[in-house]
């Protein structure tokens, strides 16, 4: 039997992509060579990477616009200190919303001077701070747009004149926005995007070379720009897997469109969890994520049963995160809205039977 995938990550991908990414592990291009065995300067996957990079832009509306796409590695853990790395000289403004976020600020304080400007640490990260100031003698300011172990998002993002940096691994091409007001941009492929292993960075150019520090090669966003994403061996399969996946957005109708049907997805499952008094929402309403959704039973002793009934039913994936108990839907864009379906069905059924 199919599961339905609620994976928070690495998550579910669109059927198309897997059967497409599947045929080139065994031919690509009718090379007579696998995906996993090209050399990353041949033609074929030189053109790949120029896919995914420009596709990555073009959606996100950034083409032509001094904006440059990497795919990298190390995933959203190593921008934490990367970007610290390229951006921070005197100070770094970071809002703490999550694990992330706090992970981030421990990475940047090794290089300076970090100021949170605000943290919902107090409540256990179950809201987004608001109404802070950023200092304006900031280098920049860093904040994370979607809490996956949380599930709460930034609907309305602070406004200042200084760079702003978003960890947006969670909910990358999942809504639209406004993403010329970000001057560096990163997110970890796992999550909404392609597999584990790929890191796409957008960085604005004209922020780059004003920190006095000698920054390590590969930790260098202009070295990594000036290779064409890749002065290091790039991980083929996982940046061919996101080209495709991009393609699929883009056939779609691209992030106008998939938003609607996560925006659709989310009211399914926030609108159980509200009516159904078996369950309650950990994440304040305001502030509730789209593509995660996190909940608890108000009664631990129907657990079991309830377990079983997901079980049975082929829910894959939505125990939650251990700092915040109970469960967990990740909805990520792949997720069909019927998967969502099944669980709101489940939990009715438990009210039903309870």
């Amino acid at each position: 039997m199919k599961k339905h995938n609620f994976s928070a990550g690495p998550c579910i991908l669109p059927q198309e992509v897997f059967a497409e990414a599947s045929q080139a592990v065994l031919d690509f291009n009718n090379s007579g060579l696998s995906i996993l065995e090209i050399s990353h300067r041949s033609k074929d996957f030189v053109a790949v990477m120029e896919e995914a990079r420009a596709l990555a832009l073009e959606l996100l509306g950034l083409d032509n616009k001094g904006y440059t796409a990497l795919f990298l590695q190390g995933g959203a853990s190593l921008q934490f200190l990367m970007a610290a790395y390229n951006l921070l000289e005197h100070k770094g403004a970071y809002l703490d919303t999550g694990t992330w976020s706090s992970k981030a600020i421990k990475e940047a304080k090794k290089l300076g001077h970090v100021d949170v400007v605000a943290s919902s640490k107090d409540k256990n990260y179950n809201y987004i701070p608001k109404n802070f100031s950023i200092p304006t003698d900031a280098d920049f300011f860093h904040c994370t747009s979607n809490n996956t172990i949380f599930g709460t998002s930034i609907k309305e993002f602070a406004q200042t004149d200084i760079p702003v940096v978003c960890d947006m691994s969670s909910d990358i091409f999942s809504r639209q926005l406004d993403f010329s007001a970000f001057d560096l941009i990163y997110a970890g492929a796992q999550k909404n995007m392609g597999p584990a292993g790929a890191t796409l960075v957008i960085v604005k150019d004209d922020i780059l070379g004003k920190v006095s520090r000698d920054i390590p090669s590969m930790l260098d966003y202009k070295i990594h720009m000036s290779k064409d994403s890749m002065f290091n061996t790039p991980p083929v399969f996982a940046v061919y897997t996101s080209m495709l996946n991009l393609r699929w957005l883009k056939a779609k109708g691209g992030i106008s469109a998939i938003e609607k049907e996560n925006e659709d997805k989310a009211s399914l499952i926030y609108s159980e969890i509200d009516i159904n008094p078996l369950f309650e929402g950990f994440a304040a309403k305001e502030d509730r994520s789209f593509m995660n959704a996190t909940f608890n039973l108000t009664d631990q002793s129907l657990k079991e049963k309830f377990d079983n009934m997901l079980k049975e039913g082929g829910i894959n994936g939505l125990n939650g995160h251990r700092s915040v108990g109970g469960y967990r839907a990740s909805m990520y864009n792949a997720l069909p809205k019927q998967s969502v379906s099944v669980v709101v069905e489940i939990m009715d059924e438990l009210e039903r039977k309870a």
